[in-house]
């Protein structure tokens, strides 16, 4: 009788606890149903409501809502750290609208990937690869012994070499070079990361030759050289006449381009492109302290020339210069967002018909009020060169400086002469502020 009194007692407990069980478990579904009738309510209510108070209601829906809080963070983190290097890149030297340097500068690793340099060309010369195909040369002497037989390990005995060759320096190094520096197609001489000079001796000769890339490197002092004995490949050595001096001589050759150098001070020209040459562009350079800055054309006779087609572009002509930035003969010259802050006599110059579609460019005319005038024609009368096209357009004039135009206005007439889109004028100064050599270190934005 005592075991079925307990008995039945237990049965009643467990009874009792099932109840209890299936009640809370009504409770909550119920909660639960309310809780999903109500958000539902407040989410058919979003549209019916105005705009602010439906974004507060998101925000209350979705306020706990993570589905993976580590991965939230690091994307906070990764835009933190993106939106910093964007900014840091602005300011150093990415988005400055000059296409060459946005196009490479960027990267803190360019010295792995020094050959990205040859697709960043613009203008007319925008096809010359150098040695982009080729492999990386490194010059470790300075020294120019022997024209004739260079040795292995001098810039001499690089760009005499009949294979497409990417030169580089081991180290910052003073070149003084005995005879002209004849160079053979396919090369570029890459100066980032050194400190190198072409000084106090003979200069560079481009002759005959194609796609050549010369960047970041100074030239200056360049002498007259000659009568003398000059190797030019691996296979063929000959008799050079006087060399007239040139920072760069282009001599019937095409696909050049000549970037980011720093020139100054040499016997004749800075640069001088001649005798067919074509396929140009010139840009980023900073040209200081010199008479006759560069001559584009052979001369007035010379008819070949009339093929020729230049770019120059974003560079700085700047303290010490006189005149020819550029003097043009017979072709098609493109002068687009250059800043002239220089000139004595006077800034662009030409003679025997050149087209010269000048755009974009920042004009600083000197104090002397005789040298007020952008242009000169070498040819004084006016019945004869005002036919020639020669045009102004968004260039900016400053302390008195003028540009006389001549021909027709028309843009189709500049057809030949126009390489690039041109930036406003009031760009000039940040896209030309690093013209010249770049002091590049590697692990940095150069």
């Amino acid at each position: 009788m005592g075991i079925s009194n307990r008995l039945l007692s237990s049965l009643a407990l467990l009874v009792t606890f099932i109840l209890f069980f299936v009640c809370v478990k009504a409770s909550a579904e119920k909660t639960e149903l309310n809780s999903r009738f109500s958000e539902e309510n407040k989410l058919q209510g979003l549209k019916n409501s105005s705009m602010e108070e439906g974004l507060e209601d998101v925000q209350w829906i979705n306020e706990h809502s993570v589905d993976n809080p580590e991965e939230i963070a690091s994307m906070v983190d990764m835009s933190i750290r993106n939106s910093t290097e964007r900014r840091k890149l602005g300011y150093f030297s990415c988005g400055t609208g000059n296409p060459v340097d946005d196009c490479w500068r960027c990267d803190r690793h360019w010295y792995l990937r020094r050959k990205n340099l040859a697709n960043c060309g613009i203008g007319f010369g925008r096809n010359a690869i150098g040695g982009r195909d080729g492999r990386y040369y490194v010059v470790t002497d300075p020294r120019d012994d022997d024209p004739v037989n260079p040795k292995p390990g001098t810039l001499r005995h690089a760009v005499i070499q009949d294979r497409p060759l990417w030169i580089v320096f081991k180290r910052d190094m003073v070149i003084r070079l005995k005879q002209e520096l004849i160079m053979n197609s396919f090369k570029t001489i890459d100066g980032r990361g050194a400190n190198v000079h072409i000084a106090n001796g003979a200069c560079i000769t481009i002759q005959y030759v194609t796609n050549i890339i010369i960047h970041g490197i100074h030239i200056h002092d360049c002498k007259p050289t000659g009568n003398a004995m000059v190797r030019s490949s691996p296979s063929h050595y000959g008799w050079r006449t006087m060399a007239d001096g040139d920072g760069i001589s282009i001599f019937g050759a095409s696909h050049i381009w000549v970037d980011h150098n720093s020139l100054s001070n040499c016997a004749d020209g800075l640069i001088d492109a001649i005798m067919g040459s074509t396929a140009i562009t010139i840009s980023n350079n900073y040209f200081t302290h010199h008479n006759e800055v560069m001559l584009l054309g052979h001369s007035d006779s010379y008819v070949r020339d009339k093929q020729m087609q230049v770019t120059v572009a974003y560079n700085h002509f700047g303290e010490g210069l006189i005149q020819r930035m550029p003097r043009c003969r017979h072709g098609y010259f493109h002068v687009v967002n250059n800043d002239y802050t220089h000139w004595e006599m006077y800034a662009i110059g030409g003679s025997a018909n050149p087209t010269i579609n000048s755009q974009g460019n920042r004009y600083l005319a000197p104090f002397n009020r005789f040298a007020k005038e952008v242009t000169k024609r070498v040819e004084r009368s006016k019945s004869k060169w005002r036919h020639w096209n020669w045009r102004s357009e968004g260039d900016m004039f400053l302390n008195g400086a003028y540009f006389t135009p001549s021909g027709a206005g028309a843009a189709a007439s500049y057809a030949k002469a126009s390489s690039l889109a041109a930036k406003s004028s009031a760009l000039v100064g940040t896209i030309t502020s690093n013209a010249g050599a770049l002091s590049c270190r590697r692990g940095f934005m150069c």
